[in-house]
């Protein structure tokens, strides 16, 4: 090995960072090297963003050292950064978003070598991928946009990209597409570059990772090789950050009527969660819009909601930016903490703690600005917006984005205690994992539902049979 490839690519020695009072990170030392495929885990809130914006030159530390052996700063370095939280231009082309990274492009022909690499980028990662490098970012679905956004990340920009660091990078994807990902990843290192790979979904962590690296309030509390981990050894050290509410999730025996019923044949009962699965994109988060929509008024809050509402695409849909945390919680709760027309602020606020201590929002004042919060915890109070709702129905499209696997293991046992409790869910899911927590499955091929499955037919086999089956018979 050359000194060049063994000489570190960054190195990390009592790094911190600290925003008033709050310790984001704790006296961090790590050594990235050509190679390192690094798995970064913790629940939301334990740093990971905190980190990779040290090392990305977008933060400096309070105290400890960053330092580029080869290099004068990250960028000379050849650190990239994917965000979870996507930043693509939606008025721009897809082209023209890579030339905002690109300065070297330039003169008036640019257009054309942009439109060239950033197909060969795609064309490399995401073999197939049908996306038009001449096509407006806004047209796209959030999965085109996250492939957009991780080809722009590989992608040369004029130099060579040595580090790249995946924030939640399958958030958005399917199956099929997230293996895509991690072959380049695993072909990406294998090559002499290195990989930040952060994510909530373990298994991916567990097939991409040469070594991983625990984050909890800040500090590392557990790094070594992936193959001296186990899946609850890793769980164990990330802790728990929710609080035990002593509520135990009750399994329903039977169902109560229907009470939804669509054109295309979903339908779900009272007490009832029902899943949408199949391939990303075939029309499963269009027919839950349609269905609130239709439960919805367009110009005026109802004062009894028929349906509740939880984005996966919390920016452009969820997160009310310029309001509060608690805020973005009472919103769906106005009319049960009125009176005589007037917000009883008391009582928002006890519906807001309420929510804080059940599903482990981590602030300490909830009068905070919503984006104070990391993207995990947005989709949290996102999450305790539907349930302090008196909506009988929540309709949820792919909510489980950024969520750590402590909270997504509460989050499904308050989901299953509110069923029991009466309440109906429709949960559209790109996780396997998830949507077989439903009581029965609906799969869409083409924008059709290709099969209904229940009780032990809900199978990752049964799933993916049915998501292809349709195109087979074509």
């Amino acid at each position: 090995m050359s000194d060049h490839e063994s000489t570190p690519i960054v190195t990390l020695i009592d790094a911190a960072r600290h925003f008033g009072p709050v310790r984001a990170l704790d006296g961090v030392s790590l050594i990235v090297t050509p190679g390192d495929c690094i798995g970064l885990v913790g629940h939301n809130g334990a740093g990971k963003s905190t980190l990779v914006n040290l090392i990305n030159g977008g933060l400096a530390p309070s105290s400890g050292d960053i330092a580029f052996p080869a290099a004068d700063s990250a960028r000379q370095a050849g650190v990239r950064s994917v965000f979870q939280e996507l930043s693509l231009c939606p008025n721009l082309t897809v082209a023209e978003n890579l030339r905002i990274s690109h300065v070297a492009l330039k003169g008036p022909n640019w257009r054309r070598p942009a439109r060239a690499e950033i197909v060969q980028s795609l064309d490399t990662i995401f073999p197939g991928h049908g996306i038009d490098a001449n096509a407006e970012v806004d047209t796209l679905s959030i999965a085109e946009r996250q492939m957009v956004e991780i080809a722009i990340g590989f992608s040369p920009r004029g130099s060579t990209a040595r580090l790249v660091i995946l924030d939640e990078p399958t958030s958005s994807l399917d199956a099929g597409i997230s293996e895509q990902l991690l072959v380049h990843v695993r072909r990406f290192c294998t090559e002499g570059g290195a990989v930040i790979f952060i994510s909530h979904m373990l298994g991916e962590v567990f097939e991409v990772a040469s070594r991983i690296v625990v984050l909890k309030d800040g500090k590392v509390v557990a790094e070594r090789p992936t193959d001296e981990f186990t899946r609850q050894g890793l769980v164990d050290a990330m802790g728990h950050v929710a609080a035990d509410n002593g509520e135990a999730a009750e399994i329903a025996g039977e169902f109560g009527p229907e009470i939804v019923r669509t054109e295309q044949g979903l339908s779900a009962r009272r007490g009832e969660i029902v899943g949408l699965s199949g391939l990303a994109g075939h029309g499963q988060a269009e027919a839950l819009a349609q269905l609130y929509l239709s439960r919805s008024s367009s110009w005026h809050p109802d004062r009894s909601p028929g349906a509740v509402f939880v984005a996966g695409d919390r920016q452009r849909d969820g997160v009310l930016p310029l309001w509060s945390i608690l805020r973005n919680i009472s919103i769906s709760a106005l009319q049960q903490c009125a009176k005589r027309g007037l917000v009883d602020r008391a009582a928002e606020t006890r519906i807001s703690d309420t929510w804080k201590r059940r599903i482990g929002i981590r602030t300490d004042d909830m009068t905070n600005p919503i984006l104070s919060l990391s993207g995990g915890n947005q989709q949290k109070v996102l999450f305790a917006r539907a349930l302090a709702s008196s909506a009988p129905v929540v309709i949820m499209d792919d909510p489980m984005r950024g969520v750590d696997v402590g909270t997504k293991q509460d989050v499904y046992a308050m989901i299953r205690t509110e069923a029991a409790k009466g309440g109906t869910f429709l949960w559209y899911s790109t996780e396997t994992e998830e949507v077989c927590q439903c009581d029965r499955v609906f799969v869409f091929r083409n924008g059709e539902i290709s099969a209904e499955l229940t009780g032990s037919e809900i199978t990752e086999e049964n799933i993916l049979q049915a998501s292809f089956e349709m195109q087979e018979a074509s």
